[in-house]
């Protein structure tokens, strides 16, 4: 399930609302829209949707994503789809509130899952873990957008007997003691009534099967080590914090369920000549004192390659010039950000004796002026000064 619609309106609160209050906003839609109490024919979708806005709200980091992104600053240029399994519901007392008011009680302590079946059976196919992959690139690969392989260490089936554990030619056999439930269930009586009680079955761990030759590749686990090389294609206006999700590419589930996911998350290294402002970007353009005085045209470097830059006769130290068009691209829409250009006008330090009259010279002439002219600038005196 994938929405484009605001996680805010979903929620009916605002980015405004406090933590407390998104949480309030969810039970009452939890409760109203869960498929279990909902008949509806669109209860599951609207539950799904508001369970996939809770957990991106909830998380504060995802939430400081979203409200800076909007929807690709959560998965990038790939599906949302089942987001909400990383929410964070610890605050609804192991759900136990939540459930009680669908069901009608005795839900507490319930450790199931409200997204996965509950208190499924223990042997029940898993779905893959989920995979991080923390990918550097550079401040000129994020401006422009890139294509690399990344290595993904991950589990997959075992090849040679196909992920079941077992020797080739032969097959697990049902667990005798919990007959393949992968469950013990007891009951006992007490005073207040019989009360059943259902603990993970120790011969087989809970797997419902028992491998009795296991296949030696992967010594009855089914599941091998391997290297997974993978292509990743970030968007021009790639920033810190950039979150890719590619399904399917975590790592293997078992007994045929579905593989997990892999989270791409992208980190813009430091650049050693330009800094990154948002979607801008800033330069420091050291000029001499005439170039200042004087003006002058200039190269200037950019992620895109030297232009040429004018410098305006007069141009003060810690001026900013801008040059439009050569910062990073948006990630949402069209358009780029600019390059801010700090001009900073060098002192010279030695000076020969040859500099050192010119500038006495200049000194005299702004002296004998006041300070100033009324037919030329400061600066025009010093091209006279310059030029005798």
């Amino acid at each position: 399930m994938s929405t484009t619609r605001d996680y805010y309106e979903i929620l009916g609160v605002t980015k405004e609302s406090t933590e407390a209050e998104i949480k309030k906003a969810y039970r009452k839609l939890a409760m109203q829209y869960h498929p279990d109490k909902n008949k509806a024919p669109d209860a599951e979708e609207k539950f799904k949707e508001i369970s996939e806005a809770y957990a991106v709200l909830s998380d504060e980091e995802k939430r400081a994503q979203y409200d800076k992104f909007g929807h690709a600053g959560i998965d990038g240029r790939y599906s949302q789809e089942d987001i909400f399994r990383g929410a964070d519901f610890r605050g609804f007392e192991d759900l136990g509130d939540i459930l009680s008011s669908i069901f009608g009680g005795g839900f507490g302590g319930f450790s199931g899952d409200i997204f996965g079946g509950g208190r499924g059976r223990r042997n029940a196919p898993m779905r893959g873990s989920d995979l991080r992959y923390d990918l550097a690139i550079s401040l000129e690969e994020a401006a422009n957008g890139v294509e690399t392989t990344i290595n993904v260490p991950r589990a997959e089936n075992c090849e040679t007997c196909g992920g079941t554990g077992a020797k080739v030619g032969t097959n697990p056999i049902t667990c005798p003691a919990c007959h393949g439930s992968g469950q013990i269930t007891s009951a006992r009586n007490t005073p207040f009534g019989r009360f059943m009680s259902t603990t993970v079955c120790n011969k087989c761990n809970g797997n419902g099967q028992i491998i009795e030759d296991p296949c030696p590749a992967c010594k009855g686990t089914g599941k091998i080590k391997k290297v997974k090389k993978l292509s990743v294609k970030l968007p021009k206006g790639a920033d810190n914090g950039l979150r890719l999700k590619i399904r399917g590419e975590g790592e293997a589930g078992s007994s045929g369920a579905p593989s997990g996911d892999l989270y791409v998350m992208v980190h813009v290294q430091p650049h050693k000549t330009f800094e990154r402002i948002g979607d801008d970007i800033l330069y420091e353009l050291p000029i001499s004192f005439a170039q200042a005085a004087l003006g002058d045209e200039v190269p200037v470097p950019t992620l895109y390659g030297n232009v040429k830059m004018t410098i305006r006769p007069g141009t003060q130290t810690h001026s900013v010039l801008r040059l439009k068009g050569k910062g990073v691209p948006h990630l949402h829409g069209s358009g780029e950000g600019d390059q801010l250009v700090k001009v900073i006008v060098q002192i010279p330090k030695n000076l020969n004796s040859e500099q050192k009259e010119l500038l006495r010279k200049f000194d005299e002439i702004d002296k004998k002026s006041g300070g100033k002219s009324k037919h030329s600038g400061i600066f025009e005196k010093v091209k006279d000064a310059f030029n005798p």
